[in-house]
């Protein structure tokens, strides 16, 4: 009779060792698996995290397109694009800086042919908005200016290529300044002046509809193809 309670109580022994061993198994299963599950959720969050910024910052929505420079027109244009991405424009070009009123975009894509970002932005923008694009733009081969009837709040132009934006605090905008600003590759006349243009708006010198007529000078065939700097200049 005491032999079979001995070997009673080793069963029994050898029963809760076997079950504290199977808790055991199970509680360091489910430790793995909700290790795995939030290194999962982790590595989850940080790739939509580095997806949504790169899409946030990226450069893949700006539009491309290609005009030849170097084509003088003493007359205004009718744009495809609006504002326009380059193209055909007037011999004098824009002086680069900021300016309060509209521009004529025949000067802006002169500027634009020498290296120069234009901004534009809806002439509603509120103050603070544009204050902010003032600060982007006072670099050198920056235009800044109101435009009436753009499609975006702000849109960002250069020589055949363009960025439409809703919001003064996209990233991408100063991403692409830095990128398109005096561009080597793209600018077809690099290193050309963004100085000693014309620095009027548009209510000041309007781009004629037809070729303007002038009297010949005594020994000369035609008119020159650069317009005088006028006295105006762009606001800080």
């Amino acid at each position: 009779m005491t032999k079979e309670k001995a070997q009673a109580r080793r069963d029994n022994l050898a029963r809760m060792r076997a079950e504290q061993k199977r808790q055991e198994r199970r509680a360091a299963l489910l430790m793995w698996g909700i290790g795995g599950t939030v290194v999962v959720l982790l590595v989850g969050l940080v790739g939509s995290y580095l997806f949504n910024e790169r899409a946030a910052t990226s450069l893949d929505g700006v539009a491309s397109t290609k005009y030849p420079g170097s084509v003088h027109v003493q007359t205004k244009v009718s744009y495809k694009e609006n504002p326009p991405m380059g193209g055909e424009h007037n011999p004098a070009w824009q002086n680069c800086g900021i300016y309060d009123q509209p521009i004529n975009s025949e000067n802006a894509v002169h500027s634009m042919e020498h290296g120069a970002v234009w901004i534009t932005y809806q002439p509603d923008l509120p103050k603070e908005q544009v204050a902010k694009l003032k600060e982007l733009a006072s670099k050198e081969y920056m235009l800044l200016s109101p435009y009436p009837g753009l499609p975006a709040k702000v849109i960002a132009s250069s020589w055949n290529k363009q960025l439409k934006l809703d919001s003064v605090d996209d990233p991408r905008l100063p991403k692409y300044v830095a990128k398109y600003r005096n561009n080597s590759t793209e600018t077809p006349e690099f290193g050309a002046s963004c100085s000693g243009g014309v620095s009027t708006t548009t209510a000041e010198a309007p781009i004629p509809t037809t070729t303007p007529t002038a009297a010949p000078s005594p020994g000369s065939s035609k008119a020159p193809e650069m317009t005088p700097a006028p006295s105006a200049t762009p606001s800080s």
